[in-house]
């Protein structure tokens, strides 16, 4: 398992990533009430514009209420394509009352973990 955290502007969001055989599940929470707010799976495919290059296509569960799901469908996209593997990613980051300026630092936030751990 690897677990990595990235604090900004007392924000912080934790990502951890467990292999299940060729497969990964992703687990990405934080602010102040982690929790499970959407799910999304990319399973990896040719991209339809280029067979040559691997695209992934995704499906999404969101729970009722909750922001998450653009959020964790583009990472399991990002993911399913780049590790060429079937992706589970399970999002929650709460906020109270979070303005834009905290919805921008939580993508920052994101962006960074899913960078590092491509990197990794």
């Amino acid at each position: 398992m690897i677990t990595l955290t990235e604090t900004l502007t007392d924000i912080t969001v934790t990502l951890q990533l467990i292999e299940a055989g060729p497969d990964y599940c992703v687990v990405i929470y934080g602010g102040e009430c982690p929790h499970i707010g959407a799910v999304a799976m990319g399973q990896p495919r040719p991209s339809l514009q280029d067979s040559t290059q691997t695209s992934a296509s995704v499906s999404v569960l969101t729970v009722m209420g909750h922001k998450e799901d653009l959020l964790a469908h583009s990472i399991a996209l990002r993911l399913a394509s780049r590790l060429n593997a079937v992706v589970c990613v399970t999002c929650g980051i709460h906020i109270d009352d979070a303005h834009p300026d905290q919805i921008k630092v939580i993508q920052k936030l994101v962006n960074k973990l899913i960078e590092k751990l491509i990197a990794i």
